[in-house]
């Protein structure tokens, strides 16, 4: 989220929040109506609070438009993939080149059968893995998940120069030599 959308996000949550505080106040009866009617004609009597705040008014226009219409995520390549820069140029490393790396070294394992894997990228182009397998029977699953975390940690870093972040991996179910299936 850009610096903008924040100040935006936060200066209409005080506008709202005030408005309905003042709402309440006015159900409640601890406010008369009349005293927010003399508040307003003492703004309105007064030109230099008048151009504030209808200035204010603008701005806050502008903002909301621009929240509606050009809202969104405009981080290039952060969809897609990881987006590295240097003095020569860009190079994008799709997710997908990420997935198939990842899918090639669980499938080197032995005890793995049919790997799904899903990446995500951050706005700080960390990787988060979650891989998804299915396994032989008299596997030891928890030596499997770290020896498969620590080497797809090892191919990516060599490989795409990219450190991964987090690896959570999904024993979906054991297998029987019958069932051995490569998706």
């Amino acid at each position: 989220m850009k610096i903008l959308d924040k100040i935006t996000l936060v200066l209409f949550s005080i506008i709202i929040l005030v408005i309905s505080i003042l709402m309440a106040l006015l159900m409640f009866g601890w406010v008369r109506f009349s005293t927010i009617t003399l508040l307003y004609s003492e703004i309105n009597a007064s030109g230099v609070a008048t151009n504030v705040v209808l200035g204010v008014s603008i701005v806050c226009a502008l903002l909301a438009l621009r929240a509606i219409f050009f809202s969104g995520n405009s981080s290039q390549g952060s969809n897609e993939g990881v987006l590295l820069e240097n003095e020569a140029g860009r190079l994008l490393i799709s997710k997908d080149t990420i997935e198939n790396l990842v899918n090639t070294v669980a499938r080197g394992f032995s005890n793995t059968q049919s790997v799904t894997t899903k990446v995500y990228v951050n706005s700080e182009n960390e990787l988060k893995v979650f891989l998804t397998l299915m396994v032989l029977p008299n596997t030891v699953i928890n030596e499997l998940s770290m020896n498969l975390q620590n080497r797809i940690k090892e191919v990516v870093k060599n490989v795409a120069d990219l450190e991964v972040k987090t690896i959570d991996i999904r024993i979906k179910n054991i297998t029987t030599p019958e069932q051995k299936t490569e998706s």
